[in-house]
């Protein structure tokens, strides 16, 4: 039977954790008013910090950008695709926008992607809306673009210039690929692209569609080069940049857009969409910056005479001369015009191969996934047989401001505190893979983060771990989180910006269920969404998985509790609050007030860790300065930590042991932030190497003491030799404390 509640309980010190961490040292009690004051500053202190900061890490930041998010924003069904690994194809917009006559190019932009679709993969128009970059349009926005008289074309040069003055456009070849590389979409379908124009040796005007296939790693499906364009040269072009064209089919004649024949030969061809797919994967496997151009010759049965479509260019191309119509209005005027002295002829064909080449595109961009599948598939037996499974970890990752104050007081009413500030990266997860890595336990880390100014210091500094699996996602802010402390070293006031955590979905996890079945040891945080922790918990339970929860705080402690999932848990690693807000949520009794005198927290964290052990291996409550308590079955005087011990644990009882924190003065504190998280990898670590319990979290009680020392919240100076067996033999440590449960 459990334990009952101590009869009187003291005022309720509380014991405050820094989103991650209740840290080993020496707590204290913050002032009421201080606080209020506190959080009136925290505005002025994060927007100071965030400048001092980024200009000393990136040198100058845009502020706008910083605050605002990246000026890409990715339908959340593209969003979706793309994390599972599903076929997406890109489409360019210039072709509603300036290349046909409303409306008609809303029903073809509605049929190109309906087209996709059919084909098996994803159709993702780019467009510009209002200053930011869409990939995926709305019905609504493909018509607003359709129907618009004054809407930009927009390539390369234009982008910074639309975007800074919020104006709407549709992209053509060179801007579509910018946005599909951003988003990561590796197969874009247009009509044809630009060219070197007619008479180009004399007027340089060459389309910047040939440079950025230079150096833009995206596979572009066309139907070769409009004809309107001097085609010779333009391969010549294309050659020079270094890019990659085949033609598509059994021939290796270069289409002219509405012509299968141009008189040009490509370098290359592929027979089918399996061929160009290889091709691609070759080209992304190889790292070049370069694109590759799949030219795709009109139907036959649709095909205009090749003669005809010439004469007529020629006569287009001596009108628009005579008016002065040159640059990028050239284009939209011969297509027009072209249409009137073709009789339509040159239209209709213009549609046949824009639906053609996304059937073609669509065909390569699923032929691409499954390849990309497969090869993943291939690998993971090699690297079964050759290094032993990961552990998995999946949490948050965070940038870290952290300001301690100089003076014992910190001043309220807008005053300026003498202190130091510091940016360092943290994150639960993040904290846990980096302390786990530096223990020899390198963890495969799924999280995400935004492509801002912020991802490649976070990669960079992450270096030592398995970021290889962490998604980096275009229009999406890296999490940020401000935090003010004391300067005996405790957590005043912090601000968090999280939103990022909301895209480690349960179909981004789901992707690699393997690794999740064949980890030793997987450990998620209570940042990661309920959905996405009820997967695990039922992966747990299929198939015997030992996971580990960290609750984050007191917040976030009780999403698995919501259901039945927290019964498939082997660890919990709460502090006392936590470990009350999960009763709370299980609906068992709780007590008035949480106490302070170590006696009594000892009573009380076993009190509401009892009704959890009927399912749970082990409860790990942290205490703070007072060290760390260990709920679980014990068989010989130890409590049973790993989990195949318990098999054997039949005559087993439910103890709980106290081990007291290393004493570290409050003149040695020097960051809070990440102790929490280094106590818990520092067990798991010694779970993972098979030691025994003392050993364990002695281990864990080492990490933490080092981490508390340190600017960053895990410590660099924590490895396999500074947290290890040996060290913690060479220590002499207090008896710990053995209570019954029972």
């Amino acid at each position: 039977m459990c334990c009952s509640w101590p009869p009187v309980l003291p005022p309720s010190l509380g014991l405050p954790r820094h989103r991650s961490s209740t840290h080993p040292a020496s707590l204290c009690e913050t002032d009421a008013q201080s606080t209020i004051c506190m959080r009136k500053m925290i505005g002025k202190i994060t927007c100071s910090l965030g400048k001092h900061v980024s200009t000393v890490a990136c040198g100058t930041t845009h502020v706008r950008r910083f605050l605002h998010g990246a000026y890409v924003r990715i339908q959340p069904s593209i969003q979706e695709a793309l994390m599972e690994g599903r076929p997406v194809v890109a489409l360019e917009s210039t072709i509603i926008t300036h290349g046909m006559a409303y409306p008609q190019n809303l029903s073809m932009a509605r049929e190109v992607e309906e087209v996709v679709t059919t084909s098996g993969a994803v159709p993702a128009t780019v467009g510009i809306l209002r200053g930011q970059i869409h990939v995926g349009l709305t019905d609504e926005q493909l018509e607003f673009l359709a129907s618009s008289k004054n809407v930009t074309k927009v390539s390369r040069r234009d982008l910074p210039f639309v975007l800074s003055q919020g104006l709407s456009g549709g992209t053509t070849v060179s801007g579509t690929m910018i946005a599909a590389h951003k988003a990561g979409i590796p197969v874009f379908v247009t009509g044809g692209i630009g060219g070197v124009h007619r008479g180009g040796e004399s007027t340089l005007d060459v389309s910047a569609d040939l440079t950025e296939l230079g150096r833009t790693p995206v596979a572009v499906v066309s139907a070769g080069v409009k004809s309107i364009l001097d085609i010779g040269r333009t391969l010549e072009y294309l050659e020079t940049q270094g890019v990659c064209v085949a033609a598509f089919g059994e021939s290796r004649e270069f289409p002219a857009f509405f012509s299968r024949q141009s008189g040009f030969q490509a370098p290359y061809h592929v027979r089918d969409e399996e061929e160009a797919a290889e091709l691609i994967a070759s080209a992304l496997g190889l790292g070049l910056s370069s694109g590759v151009l799949i030219a795709v010759p009109c139907p036959k049965e649709r095909a205009a005479s090749g003669q005809v479509i010439e004469e007529a260019i020629q006569q287009a191309l001596r009108e628009a001369r005579s008016k002065g119509i040159t640059g990028k209005e050239l284009t939209p005027f011969m297509l027009q015009r072209l249409n009137e002295l073709t009789d339509g002829k040159s239209l209709d064909s213009n549609l046949a191969l824009i639906q053609n080449n996304a059937r073609v595109g669509s065909g390569i961009a699923v032929a691409l996934s499954k390849l990309q599948k497969a090869r993943r598939k291939r690998n993971l037996p090699w690297r079964e047989d050759t290094t032993p499974p990961q552990p998995v970890v999946i949490g948050g990752i965070n940038v870290d401001f952290i300001a301690k104050a100089q003076n014992p007081v910190i001043l309220g009413g807008g005053q300026t505190n003498a202190g130091r500030v510091r940016r360092t990266f943290g994150g639960v997860g993040r904290n846990l893979a980096d302390c786990l890595s530096r223990l020899g336990q390198t963890p495969l880390f799924l999280s995400a983060m935004g492509k801002d100014e912020h991802s490649e210091s976070v990669l960079h500094y992450c270096h030592h771990m398995d970021m290889s699996a962490v998604l980096q996602l275009e229009g999406k802010s890296t999490a940020t989180y401000c935090a003010v402390v004391t300067s005996a070293g405790e957590l005043s006031v912090g601000l968090g910006d999280m939103d990022i955590h909301h895209q480690i979905t349960e179909q981004y996890v789901s992707q690699f269920k393997e690794n999740l079945c064949q980890a030793p040891l997987v450990c998620i945080d209570g940042n990661v969404p309920l959905p996405t922790i009820q997967y695990v918990c039922q992966l747990a339970r299929e198939h015997q998985l030992a996971v580990c929860y960290e609750p984050t705080d007191e917040n976030k402690a009780s999403k698995p509790f919501l259901s039945d999932s927290w019964k498939a848990l082997t660890y919990i690693s709460p502090n006392l609050q936590e470990l009350r807000a999960i009763n709370r949520t299980l609906g068992n009794p709780l007590p008035a007030e949480l106490p302070s005198r170590l006696e009594d927290i000892v009573q009380t964290a076993m009190a509401l860790a009892c009704p959890l052990l009927s399912h749970l291996h082990c409860v790990i409550v942290t205490l703070g300065a007072h060290g760390i308590l260990l709920c679980g079955k014990s068989l010989g005087g130890s409590i049973l930590l790993h989990p195949g011990a318990y098999e054997q644990a039949a005559a087993a009882s439910l103890c709980a042991t106290h081990y007291p924190a290393i004493h570290i003065s409050r003149e040695e504190i020097v960051n809070v932030s990440g102790a929490g998280d280094s106590l818990m990898a520092g067990i798991l670590a010694g779970i993972l190497a098979k030691q025994d319990t003392d050993t364990c979290v002695r281990m864990g009680l080492l990490a933490a003491s080092l981490s508390l020392r340190s600017y960053e919240p895990i410590s660099p100076e924590i490895s396999t030799s500074s947290v290890s067996q040996e060290q913690v033999k060479s220590w002499s440590w207090p008896v710990a404390k053995v209570w019954k449960m029972d």
